[in-house]
């Protein structure tokens, strides 16, 4: 009897199970932080003129205070989109000296778009219940949920900002940067360290444990839950031979949800 198709194994290219040639511990060392470096660097660059007027406001007024710089929407916005692209950029850069852009950046168009989509909603759909599990069970164990409140609150001041959101940071930067430096770049070095070359399950966590500490800003619950989620979107990764497309649309349409539910909720169209 004929073997029934199915969006997972209608033909999908292979789990990667190959040993890639090696880089030595030091070389990634150098790229981790040069890269690391850039994005933080790229993150403050929008943000120097703000802070350029909340120096000059307090040496003007020097008993009023220590005064915060004014990071509205889009300068937040900015400085994520920069990082996004900077970082990009620099791991671009020592991937081009090896060579190696295209074995990190998997980036050709999948061998079939179908079982690629269906990655893709089970990447969406398996982050989703992350999320909404991962929130229960931190609270309950006392790390606290994810607290997203003040990036949605910045999404949500006006129409056109939530657009700049959407586009700039939950599809671009968010979907499809977070992936090329995590997924593509990050995971590509790990494969080739010595301790780590050949042992996926052991690149799958550490790179899951990098991928939450960024997320900081959400609180212990939320590193934990953000590298539950890198722990799922290695796992696709691999099971779509190192392509990426899954996982970017994954990334992106799971914060794009996140971001179009806070504005009908603001908008009161959802949740009360």
């Amino acid at each position: 009897m004929e073997k029934q198709a199915s969006i997972f194994s209608d033909d999908p290219p292979p789990p990667f199970s190959g040993v890639k040639a090696p880089i030595s511990w030091f070389r990634f060392v150098m790229q981790f932080f040069s890269v690391a470096a850039a994005y933080i660097v790229a993150s403050i660059l929008p943000a120097i003129p703000a802070i350029i007027d909340m120096v000059m406001t307090a040496a003007q007024n020097p008993g009023a205070g220590a005064p915060q710089p004014q990071l509205g929407s889009a300068l937040v916005a900015s400085t994520v989109i920069a990082s996004a692209i900077v970082g990009i950029f620099v791991a671009w850069l020592w991937l081009r000296r090896e060579g190696r852009v295209a074995e990190a950046f998997r980036l050709e168009a999948p061998v079939n778009w179908r079982a690629t989509l269906g990655w893709a909603a089970l990447g969406t759909g398996g982050t989703i219940a992350i999320f909404t599990l991962g929130a229960w069970v931190t609270e309950a164990i006392g790390l606290g949920a994810p607290d997203p409140t003040f990036v949605l609150e910045l999404v949500t001041e006006s129409p056109a900002l939530f657009a700049l959101w959407v586009v700039g940071v939950a599809i671009f930067a968010a979907g499809f940067g977070e992936e090329v430096l995590y997924r593509g770049f990050l995971m590509d070095r790990l494969e080739r360290l010595p301790g780590l070359r050949g042992r996926s399950g052991a690149v799958l966590v550490v790179q899951a444990l990098m991928f939450g500490l960024p997320h900081a800003y959400q609180g212990m619950g939320g590193m934990a839950v953000t590298a539950c989620v890198g722990l799922l979107f290695g796992w696709i990764r691999n099971r779509c031979g190192g392509n990426l497309w899954a996982v970017i649309i994954a990334h992106a349409a799971v914060d794009t949800i996140m971001m179009s539910l806070a504005y009908a909720s603001k908008l009161g169209l959802y949740g009360g």
